[in-house]
């Protein structure tokens, strides 16, 4: 992977931002799953796991038109300095709300605020980036898609390295206090690393995200809804970039499948459910080795691209996701289920990084906050619905052939048909 990228600063500044954000990200994701899904008292099953999925990401999808308008109005650098003071000051009260068992309709609002806020910095982080780089030519296209796969991936790991944090200080408060308030003491600190994450927006000027002054639009923020539409519309006529982010769509929505397959098989088959604490390191374990996965997709995708296209890459990747969850489908244990999370995600990061870079390459900065809207509520759907069909499918236990194989026909016939060099409106050479 080429890293030139690294010695300009303003990207450095940006990956500051993002990685430390994310890395908060898991540990107050950790201490949420421990609180709603890997407490004694709340035993988990489908329905309500995906409930949870829900609740989080549809609301987004709703204010996502209003957030990619803003994007394309508002200087970006601002919008993530308060989006992450404000998300600093959403968590302090989550933490008061945890540390005194509430499960209520005041909780989930609260988190619901908060993952909305989080989708609005890194969509405004990767829309700024391009302006930070010099993207013409082929060298600076996959420039763009190496830079994608450091941020994106990076992020990930940083994810995953968080709630491994996360579960790592909750073990050390074990007996110490309760599991209510170990919790509450995580997403407090969850709350004062986002205040972190904000100063550190700092070191970017204002301007340097954008909108470019030439771009910033005029017109009132309540057409926000009608310029969605114009914006899917325009995304329907780049159809490079439209297949990419539903090929991406379908790709997470079946990750979340598998997921919520692997965090039912954890809590309730793998482990005794009457420990959840083992179901708790079981499922962290898997996600952690999907995050090495994760890695390693990223590491290989600009030179996948530099090899096959981006277009070509995407498919390869989509149908390298199916492999795995084809054996799974055949027999569920622990090993089958690690593995399955480490291909899926590697495979699946090619899939997201790659198209990062050519949405990134293809869509003109004024339309560009709109379009990264767009891109989160189709991938937001396509979580949602992985996670309802699977809801649907998945008894308690989480053992089910059915699941896995529906995952895999779906990305081989997407990848085969869907797909297709025919259906793309651009040339196939390796730096498209």
């Amino acid at each position: 992977m080429k890293l030139a990228f690294i010695s300009n600063s303003k990207v450095r500044k940006l990956l500051a931002v993002r990685w430390t954000g994310q890395l908060t990200d898991g540990i107050f994701q950790s201490a949420l799953a421990s609180f709603v899904l890997f407490s004694p008292e709340r035993q988990p099953d489908a329905k309500s796991a995906a409930a949870a999925f829900a609740v989080v990401l549809l609301p987004y999808s709703f204010i996502g038109p209003l957030v990619g308008t803003i994007l394309d109005r508002i200087s970006r650098q601002r919008i993530i300095l308060f989006a992450n003071l404000f998300r600093a000051l959403t968590l302090i009260f989550i933490a008061g709300l945890v540390k005194n068992g509430a499960t209520g309709i005041e909780l989930t609002i609260f988190v619901l605020v908060a993952f909305g806020v989080n989708r609005l910095i890194l969509a405004g982080l990767s829309a700024g980036l391009p302006l930070l780089l010099d993207t013409t030519g082929p060298e600076g296209r996959t420039t763009l898609v190496s830079v994608n796969a450091t941020a994106v991936t990076g992020g990930t790991v940083m994810v995953v390295l968080g709630g491994g944090i996360g579960i790592g200080i909750r073990n050390l408060l074990e007996g110490r206090v309760n599991a209510d308030q170990a919790d509450a003491l995580l997403i407090s600190l969850s709350s004062i690393t986002f205040l972190l994450a904000g100063l550190l927006a700092l070191l970017l000027k204002k301007g340097d995200l954008g909108p470019l002054p030439h771009e910033v639009r005029k017109e009132s923020v309540t057409q926000a809804y009608r310029e969605m539409v114009a914006a899917f519309i325009f995304l329907r006529k780049i159809r490079d970039c439209f297949l990419g982010i539903t090929a991406t769509a379908i790709q997470r929505s079946g990750l979340t499948a598998l997921t919520l397959m692997a965090l039912l098989l954890n809590r309730n088959t793998f482990n005794d459910p009457s420990n959840p604490e083992s179901g708790l390191a079981g499922f962290a374990f898997a996600i952690t080795i999907a995050g090495v996965g994760i890695t390693i997709g990223a590491i290989l995708a600009p030179f996948g691209v530099a090899k096959f296209g981006r277009h070509k890459w995407i498919r390869y990747s989509l149908f390298a996701s199916a492999t795995l969850p084809i054996l799974l489908a055949l027999e569920q244990n622990e090993l089958l289920l690690v593995l399955t999370g480490f291909f899926a995600g590697m495979a699946g990061q090619g899939v997201k990084v790659t198209n990062d870079a050519l949405v990134q390459s293809k869509i003109a900065d004024e339309y560009r906050g709109r379009v990264f809207a767009v891109y989160d509520v189709m991938v937001n759907f396509g979580i949602v619905s992985g996670a309802v069909i699977a809801a649907f499918i998945l008894p308690a236990s989480g053992v089910s052939a059915l699941l896995p194989a529906l995952i895999a026909l779906t990305y081989i016939l997407f990848a085969a048909l869907g797909l297709k060099r025919r259906n793309f409106n651009s040339d196939f050479s390796p730096t498209n």
